[in-house]
């Protein structure tokens, strides 16, 4: 572990033979998981400057935007956590200063080496609940092994969202290039405007992976970024009840390297697709941001506490993980960068 600057924050390192990988001390995101013989790294880095959560104030930082998500966007990067909330906190949690997609994604964490790898850890005093993210490499190096345990520390049980905001940019990410497989199976689009005028997905249309209905008519194929000059939207996908392993996996073929993540389809049944392609106007995206999310976890859809609960569940599957009081929950998974002259249509089982 090396405590490292990036992109203007604090943050550590950790590196194998094949990879390189950057940790934030504030909001714990993976921001970067680089190739290291080809200097790619396929995740997220917002184009704007990027400031520590603790640093933003809304008076002093308008061009991260004036609403509940400017402080997350302002540190933004990569691979965040949504705890435990999967989307807008409720007008009463956002006055008592919770973020979207909760505590986890902006808080301080206290980062150690762990047997060569990465402890981190961080307490979420309003949801009651203690983050642990365990990070070190696997295999050859070219595999990332992430666990994390949850735990409720008040005498309450919790419904909770929790999700893995994976997001990737340029340039990996190209429109009309980059390439995608996962083993999907019932879909459904975000049933409300999304990305407004540049929304070209059929609100709330049911569909089988990949083929999302359009407004117009006809369907498009998410196995491709799109090509579209400006567009944007919102897709969630039940992995495949029938496999115990769920996973993702995105190619670049100008880079030749795959890049994906798996992990048990029962710990995060749904796959969350946030497609921003130039498509925001306002701060700070300013119309200049592509990005895509891949985000996978226990909720389909990003919505309040309240409409999460009211929901209950979505083709018959809960769409939140219960946790009882004084109770621990932990998951695994990894993530992985590979060199490929192609994209597989799922990855090797020791992945």
């Amino acid at each position: 572990m090396k405590q490292s600057s990036y992109r203007n924050r604090r943050a550590v390192e950790l590196e194998s033979d094949q990879l390189r990988l950057t940790v934030l001390a504030e909001g714990g995101h993976i921001a970067r998981i680089e190739h290291r013989a080809t200097g790619v790294n396929p995740l997220w880095t917002p184009p704007w400057p990027s400031l520590e959560p603790s640093h933003y104030d809304a008076t002093r930082h308008p061009e991260y935007g004036q609403n509940v998500e400017s402080r997350l966007l302002a540190g933004i990067m990569g691979h965040n956590v949504c705890l435990d909330i999967f989307g807008a906190p409720s007008a009463e949690e956002a006055a008592a200063g919770l973020d979207v997609h909760g505590e986890a994604a902006t808080a301080r964490y206290q980062i150690d080496d762990d047997a060569g790898g990465l402890l981190c850890r961080c307490e979420l005093p309003e949801a009651g609940l203690r983050f642990t993210r365990r990070i070190g490499f696997a295999g050859d190096g070219s595999v990332v092994s992430i666990r994390e345990a949850v735990e409720n520390v008040r005498g309450t049980d919790r419904a909770v969202g929790w999700t893995q905001h994976v997001t990737l940019g340029p340039p990996f990410l190209e429109k009309g290039v980059t390439q995608f497989r996962a083993n999907g199976t019932r879909s459904v689009v975000f049933d409300g405007e999304f990305a407004g005028e540049f929304g070209r997905q059929m609100p709330g249309a049911g569909f089988h992976w990949p083929n999302v209905p359009l407004k117009g008519g006809g369907a498009e194929d998410l196995q491709l970024f799109t090509g579209e000059p400006v567009s944007g939207g919102f897709t969630t996908t039940l992995m495949d009840p029938a496999d115990e392993q769920a996973f993702f996996v995105a190619y670049s073929p100008t880079s030749r390297l795959n890049f994906g993540y798996r992990w048990r389809r029962a710990d995060f049944p749904w796959l969350g697709r946030w497609e921003e392609n130039l498509s925001r106007k306002t701060p700070p995206w300013n119309g200049e941001t592509i990005a895509l999310g891949l985000e996978f976890g226990v909720s389909p859809m990003p919505e309040s506490r309240r409409e999460m609960i009211e929901r209950g569940s979505l083709f018959g599957q809960p769409g939140f993980r219960w946790i009882p009081a004084h109770s621990t929950v932990e998951v695994a998974y990894h993530a992985f960068l590979k060199p490929a002259d192609t994209i597989p249509e799922r990855p090797p089982l020791g992945i």
